[in-house]
């Protein structure tokens, strides 16, 4: 009787049985050779990233000043938080900061990009490239302070600017209305070259034939403008966003050499309410209740910006 082919692959079965378990061997040493080369990485994050965040979260419910042991409060620092006034200032500010940042970063990082990204001679491109993302590669404290000179009231170049024109100084950074206005200019200048790159790469990323074929159908340029470059340059633009949302809600640097939080607390953002609570009060634990807060507020606005994305956002 002849040797079907399912009589052949049972009699081949158990010869594949040393092989399988091979495979699985040889898996298994993969596995624990990819952990040992990722496990410096995990160890610098475990104690540089998650173990803080561990300890600030334990601190929420303690009272710390660095110089003595901690004391157990309970839920004292959270109770605290719904009567500081304070803490809802710098809250206030900031969100102020984070929206007029936010929108004026991305409408003029966009209209950048689409500048530099016509046609133009080579070295001309690089050039006017290279000077508006050079803010960018420059420490934020020592930019600060040559935009503190710039907007001082008496000697200011911005004013003297302002007077041969025939106006009134401003107070850039004496002024409760003008002080957070300067924060926000000077964090537009700073990091729009950032998201002009981010826009640049989103435009030279639509192809070419897309732009061809509207033009083919008598498309003027505001309408590929509208119809081709927006819609496609919606994913770009949700990623610019939420960082730059979450960068703007995070001001530190730039506030405290501009105006340091004055005057009183009308600039003042929450970072630096926080960094005021920790290291100059040292009250630790309150701190991080802030912290926390903050956390949240993060969180919570960029889970928002990903369900709203979903309606606006053309990945295709």
């Amino acid at each position: 009787m002849a040797e079907t082919t399912v009589d052949r692959v049972k009699r081949a079965m158990p010869a594949a049985r040393p092989l399988a378990g091979g495979l699985r061997r040889a898996w298994i040493q993969e596995m624990i050779s990819g952990y040992l080369f990722a496990l410096p990485a995990v160890s610098v994050l475990a104690v540089f990233l998650i173990l803080p965040i561990l300890a600030s979260l334990a601190l929420v419910f303690m009272d710390y000043d660095l110089l003595t042991p901690a004391r157990w409060l309970g839920f004292d620092n959270i109770t605290r938080l719904f009567a500081d006034k304070r803490m809802m200032t710098t809250y206030w500010n900031s969100f102020r900061i984070t929206i007029g940042a936010t929108a004026l970063n991305n409408i003029l990082g966009l209209l950048l990009a689409m500048a530099v990204n016509r046609k133009m001679p080579r070295v001309l491109r690089y050039l006017l490239r290279t000077a508006l993302f050079f803010p960018v590669l420059t420490t934020t404290a020592s930019l600060a302070i040559v935009w503190q000179f710039i907007l001082t009231q008496d000697r200011g170049i911005m004013n003297h600017l302002l007077q041969q024109i025939g106006l009134a100084p401003i107070p850039w950074l004496s002024s409760v209305r003008w002080s957070l206005r300067s924060v926000i200019l000077y964090d537009v200048w700073k990091s729009c070259g950032y998201l002009m790159v981010l826009y640049l790469a989103g435009l030279q990323g639509i192809p070419e034939v897309l732009y061809e074929a509207a033009k083919i159908d008598g498309a003027s340029r505001w309408q590929l403008s509208r119809y081709v470059t927006l819609p496609l340059i919606t994913p770009t633009a949700f990623f610019a966003i939420v960082i730059s949302l979450i960068g703007a809600f995070q001001i530190f640097d730039n506030a405290f050499v501009l105006t340091e939080g004055g005057p009183g607390d009308a600039s003042r953002t929450i970072a630096m309410y926080i960094y005021e609570m920790a290291f100059k009060r040292y009250e630790m634990g309150y701190a991080c209740a802030v912290s926390l807060t903050l956390l949240i507020i993060l969180v919570t606005l960029t889970l928002l910006q990903i369900w709203a994305g979903r309606k606006w956002v053309h990945y295709e």
